[in-house]
């Protein structure tokens, strides 16, 4: 099975073969015009006697020889020392290797990384409603869903591993054993009843409280407890009187004063029962006697073989429930995947309002992202190029503008030819 590597790396290869080819192609034309001008100077030398008109042929034939030798000369130095021959800067791409490297780092810096340029083609882009529009295609949704399914199906798997539970476990234990569970529950009850909260569950407390003590079996049953109590007075056929009377006075009492706890905020029991949470709460605290009971059930609880089993089991059924929902054809996670992304690429392609927040919020980020990163990135392209070989370096340059080079070859010899003519009817004026 081919690599993306070896793909990669055959696909580079195959776009070399093609450029060496078209430079090979492009150099043919310059050297066919030099040839051309060079038989055209010698038979219009040999035969202008007999036909003088040659004359203005063989100055252009001439001019246009210089001029492609010209221009030859300066595409070569560019690359290598024409002919081999030690001509001062000549060479110049190989000799001038680790300046380019520093110049290139450097421009791209400054002229492709600044923030203004690059939040500007942001804004142009317009990422938010990119993103709305890419939401809004069923197949990318449909694909994104089955490729993080694939993603976290290969998690799964990796974590189907006994040493991995070991490790979740002991660290799990190891963090709870650290927990001063009596100040940790204080805390708890505190923010519970921070505002009175508690108070809104004490009201329902109250209000059922009283329904029940207001229900006719409630009643009775008190009734016979009290009955039973004074049983004494079944003799004289006053115990069923005296217990009814009784119980009503007694219910009677208590939902009087459930119902004015219900309506005075500041009745004495509410306020009783508020300081005695709020003491409570200092004694799960601070108190040293109430930590010690708290370690004591939290270490029993600890070291109880049943908490680690139901770990590992709680563990096991988790990952056996994603595994198979995973692999379901209508899996319950794919399912609630693409209806997300669905519909929020739906709310915000009609959210004008979230598109330019996060377009804001994308274009305030990216500043001082990319002054962190810009210099290293200029320093990185530089140490890169750096590290190339000269050859290296001198041909992937050539192969990118070495064709381009060649028509200026071409340029260069119909211009020098024609300028040559031009000298040379200026001169015979002249003469």
């Amino acid at each position: 099975m081919t690599s993306s590597n070896d793909l990669y790396q055959a696909i580079e290869s195959a776009e070399l073969a093609l450029k060496r080819q078209k430079l090979k192609q492009a150099k043919l034309l310059p050297l066919a015009l030099l040839i051309f001008f060079a038989v055209v100077f010698v038979l219009g030398t040999l035969y202008k006697s007999r036909y003088p008109a040659l004359a203005y042929l063989c100055a252009f034939a001439e001019a246009a020889m210089v001029g492609a030798l010209a221009d030859w000369f300066a595409v070569v130095a560019l690359f290598r020392r024409p002919l081999g021959l030690p001509i001062p800067h000549t060479a110049i791409v190989p000799r001038n290797k680790m300046r380019i490297a520093d110049s290139l780092g450097s421009f791209i810096q400054s002229n492709f990384l600044s923030p203004e340029r690059i939040v500007g083609k942001i804004r142009e882009f317009n990422p938010a409603l990119k993103i709305a529009a890419w939401l809004n295609q069923k197949e990318n949704v449909r694909h994104s869903a089955n490729l993080l399914v694939r993603m976290l199906s290969y998690s799964l798997n990796t974590l189907h591993d006994g040493r991995l539970l070991v490790f979740l476990k002991s660290n799990m234990l190891a963090e709870l054993q650290r927990i001063d569970i009596s100040k940790f529950s204080g805390h708890i009850l505190e923010s519970l009843t921070q505002n009175g909260r508690h108070h809104h569950v004490l009201n329902e407390v109250l209000h059922e409280l009283d329904k029940i003590l207001g229900r006719i079996e409630t009643q009775e049953t008190l009734a016979e407890v009290a009955a039973h109590e004074i049983s004494f007075l079944k003799y004289m056929a006053l115990d069923k009187v005296a217990s009814k009377y009784l119980s009503e006075k007694m219910l009677a009492a208590v939902q009087k004063e459930l119902r004015a706890m219900q309506e005075n905020p500041q009745h004495h029991l509410r306020l009783q029962f508020d300081g005695y949470i709020a003491q409570f709460v200092e004694k799960l605290k601070h108190d040293v006697e109430f930590k010690q009971r708290g370690e004591v059930i939290k270490n029993e609880l600890l070291s109880h073989p049943a908490l680690g089993e139901y770990i590992e089991t709680l563990w096991g059924q988790l990952l056996t429930w994603l595994h198979s929902d995973l692999h379901r054809v209508d899996s319950t996670i794919r399912a609630n995947i693409v209806t997300l992304a669905a519909t929020l690429g739906k709310k915000l392609q009609e959210n004008v309002e979230i598109q330019q927040w996060i377009n804001a919020q994308i274009e305030n980020a990216a500043p001082p992202v990319i002054e962190e990163y810009r210099e290293r990135i200029g320093v990185f392209i530089s140490d890169q190029v750096k590290t190339w070989d000269e050859q290296y370096m001198v041909e992937r340059i050539e192969l990118n503008i070495g064709t381009d080079l060649q028509f200026i070859r071409v340029s260069g010899t119909l211009v020098g030819g024609l300028v040559g003519l031009l000298i040379y009817c200026v001169a015979g004026y002249l003469a």
